[in-house]
């Protein structure tokens, strides 16, 4: 794959970004979730690029090269989606697409809102919405959980979950992609007292969609690092609520693409949140991929790209 890195000085960080296609083509902006990276997107950049876009791909905030605050509250949604404002700004990006996957898909979401002139349209993988919630989302998970495991609550005391995570990031990441769904982790029936991996099989072999060399670049991705900063996005949920009082009433206005797979266990947690989004979405495509979990680029690639590019065509084209 073939891309050119950036390092751009933006909202008091350093975002690292790698870019691909043609300097006048239509920019794409391809937003990767946890614990993942830029390189999550691998196998859409090429098809983008023949397509006449020009895909830009952001080591988030905590990622990679790109700058990784220590302060918890450095990571609330607002303060992403202001990385990525700042740099559409720095390049000159007046009319764009957001796709997002995974905490890729608020950010992209929460975009569409904040900038509904530059966002022309927007595609989440994974994570729909529904609105700003009527309370924190670690409100109503501390209600709902009680007195069982759930991994963002596990995730919110800093120190904790890293420890477990950090002890080896080769295992944790493969625990991640165990199966092509990470439901064993999120869905397993557990006391609260547990840890992540409690009661977790871990694999010895990579899923069939992630080579040793495709899987070398995720690692690197935390080496040195840890995955603390990134838990840092789970640990902000509340300042997040409280900065989002104006978007109270707002919806996405935009055409809209939402994806998902049919083994992703975020669509039983977000079951809810999936039968309110065409009413907060209301120019909403969306499409369930068979025999898919939860890391949709990387699992069917080609129906991806079939979806995306369809839905750009039609919504963001390119003038030739």
């Amino acid at each position: 794959m073939d891309t050119r890195q950036h390092r751009l000085d933006v909202n008091g960080i350093t975002l690292s970004l790698h870019s691909a296609g043609p300097h006048q083509g239509l920019p794409v902006w391809l937003l990767h979730g946890f614990p993942e990276c830029w390189y999550s997107w691998r196998h859409q950049v090429a098809p983008l690029v023949a397509a006449g876009y020009q895909v830009w791909l952001p080591e988030m905030r905590g990622y990679g090269a790109s700058s990784a605050p220590q302060a918890v509250e450095a990571y609330d949604l607002l303060t992403l989606c202001a990385d990525i404002q700042a740099a559409m700004d720095v390049l000159g990006h007046h009319q764009v697409c957001v796709a997002g996957h995974d905490w890729g898909a608020p950010v992209a979401w929460h975009l569409a809102l904040l900038e509904p002139q530059r966002v022309r349209a927007v595609a989440a993988l994974s994570v729909p919405f529904a609105g700003r919630p009527r309370q924190p989302a670690i409100d109503s998970l501390r209600q709902h959980f009680k007195d069982r495991f759930n991994y963002m609550l596990y995730f919110q005391t800093p120190g904790v979950a890293e420890a477990e995570l950090d002890a080896d990031i080769a295992r944790t990441l493969r625990l991640f992609m165990q199966g092509g769904d990470n439901g064993d982790l999120i869905l397993n029936d557990k006391p609260a007292s547990a840890t992540l991996f409690e009661g977790v099989n871990s694999p010895d072999q990579l899923p069939s969609w992630c080579s040793l060399e495709d899987f070398q670049v995720y690692v690197q991705t935390f080496a040195g690092r840890g995955f603390g900063p990134a838990l840092n996005w789970y640990r902000n949920f509340e300042r997040t609520w409280q900065r989002t009082q104006c978007l109270t009433d707002a919806d996405v206005q935009q055409p809209a693409l939402f994806l998902i797979g049919d083994l992703d266990p975020v669509g039983v947690l977000e079951a809810h949140t999936l039968a309110r989004m065409p009413r907060r979405v209301p120019h909403l495509e969306q499409h369930v991929l068979a025999r898919c979990g939860h890391w949709l680029q990387s699992e069917q690639p080609d129906m991806v790209n079939r979806h995306l590019i369809k839905f750009l065509k039609t919504h963001f084209p390119v003038v030739e």
